[in-house]
């Protein structure tokens, strides 16, 4: 039997569409009159960069039954495996972009699906099909501005819309748009025609897009409070000398501005190294391991602080836990959807922005250790910052294990906010335990 929603653009005589207007209307007013869920709609991503536009859909998985066929909602689970290549093939037929009618832009759909969630409002389990589209402008055009073509489920159910909205835009510098007012391709129910969608993005350039994800890398950095917090207690020893297997005293300036450089340059070259290849897609890990192994790498650094692990090798340690903090930073580029040209551009900014932020956070505690390692209050400073450390690592891994926030972790959230006031704190101890050093008589 023909579901009541759908509609055969060939017979589009004028008492079907009399019905099906009348239907849409008693549709529309149903949440009104009954508790039942309005008609799910389509979640239209779109991430813009120079040379290509990058679209998610997100496609309730009952409306696309209504239009696709094949009593696909029976196994979710295996629809992508049983359907694929006809999705694929389906999808293609109903999503066009060009600037010219004339001259259609190249569409790909390069991956399928499927997420499960639940409505807020009734907690009732729902299918999606997630669908990463890529669309690739004519040779001398821009895909600053062009014509959306698109009428997914819509071309036979009527009531559908998509609701389309600018993710990212790599040229003006907005990675995060997910704030941006929601575009709306549906039927237009006085012609009974569905009309491309004008995409007119503001004009932007290569050095925007650098620049922001210079600042991107920066930021990540400033709010990353897990890389920092590695980085800081890996040098926490770096300036003592080892006495057997106890950490012995102070190696002097030079000696402890070797090792620090000799650590931070490892750190750097091991995220380089992840982020580069993360970042092309040549190695994906899922995300919760890696976040476990970042708190994990701190709690080995608080560990190797207190009683010496590994003297002398703090660079090969601080290179290779840096090839695991590298895949979390390449992450966050990978979901941008960025071509080949612009990635290479995003990578050379964002770990630059990286360096520079993790160079000042280094410069203004160094000096503050250096001076602190000179007196017996670093003892003290060390060991407590070692063991508080190795409290919010454990308390990491269990929150990210369990994917469950912990008091430890929720109160380390707030701090982490206040923590140019602890590189202060650090600033005052050093400079009092030097002049109280200097006042007792040897």
């Amino acid at each position: 039997m023909h579901n009541i929603f759908s509609i055969n653009s060939r017979h589009k005589n004028s008492w079907r569409l009399f019905i099906l207007v009348t239907l849409f209307a008693i549709t529309a007013l149903r949440p009104t009159i009954s508790s039942a869920h309005q008609t799910p709609n389509t979640l239209v991503f779109l991430d813009a960069s120079p040379n290509k536009v990058a679209l998610e859909l997100q496609m309730p998985l009952s409306e696309l039954e209504l239009a696709f066929g094949n009593n696909i909602s029976k196994n979710p689970e295996t629809l992508i495996e049983k359907f694929g290549p006809q999705l694929k093939e389906y999808l293609k037929a109903h999503i066009h972009a060009y600037l010219k009618k004339t001259a259609p832009w190249d569409v790909e759909i390069e991956a399928l699906r499927m997420d499960k969630g639940k409505y807020i409002e009734n907690g009732i389990d729902y299918w999606e099909v997630i669908a990463n589209v890529v669309i690739i402008p004519q040779s001398g055009e821009s895909t600053r501005k062009f014509m959306l073509d698109y009428d997914v489920i819509m071309h036979q159910v009527i009531n559908h819309v998509a609701l389309v909205s600018i993710r990212s835009d790599w040229e003006t510098g907005n990675l995060n748009t997910s704030s941006a007012d929601a575009m709306v391709i549906s039927w237009n129910m006085k012609d009974n025609k569905i009309y491309p969608l004008e995409i007119n993005l503001q004009q932007g350039s290569w050095f925007k897009g650098f620049k922001s994800m210079l600042a991107l890398g920066m930021q990540h950095i400033k709010e990353g409070t897990d890389h920092l917090l590695f980085l800081i207690v890996l040098l926490l020893p770096a300036t003592l000398l080892t006495n057997g297997r106890q950490w012995g005293k102070f190696g002097g300036t030079k000696y402890s501005i070797l090792r620090l450089l000799k650590i931070v340059t490892s750190f750097t070259i091991g995220h380089s190294i992840t982020l580069l290849i993360g970042a092309l897609g040549w190695l994906r890990l899922p995300v919760q391991p890696v976040e476990i192994l970042i708190a994990f790498s701190i709690l080995v650094s608080a560990i190797h602080a207190i009683k010496p692990l590994f003297p002398g090798k703090e660079m090969y340690v601080a290179a290779g836990f840096g090839l695991i903090h590298g895949l979390a930073f390449a992450s966050i580029l990978a979901n941008l959807k960025l071509s080949a040209g612009t990635m290479a551009l995003s990578i050379l900014g964002f770990n630059l922005g990286i360096e520079i932020m993790q160079l000042f956070v280094v410069l203004i505690t160094i000096p503050w250790l250096i001076l602190l390692s000179q007196t017996p209050t670093y003892n003290y400073v060390r060991v407590g910052g070692a063991i508080i450390s190795g409290i919010v690592a454990i308390a990491w891994i269990l929150e990210r294990a369990t994917q469950t926030p912990n008091f430890v972790s929720g109160f380390v959230n707030k701090m982490a906010e206040h923590a140019p006031w602890a590189i202060l704190l650090l600033a005052v101890l050093a400079l009092v335990s030097i002049l109280l050093k200097k006042r007792v008589p040897h």
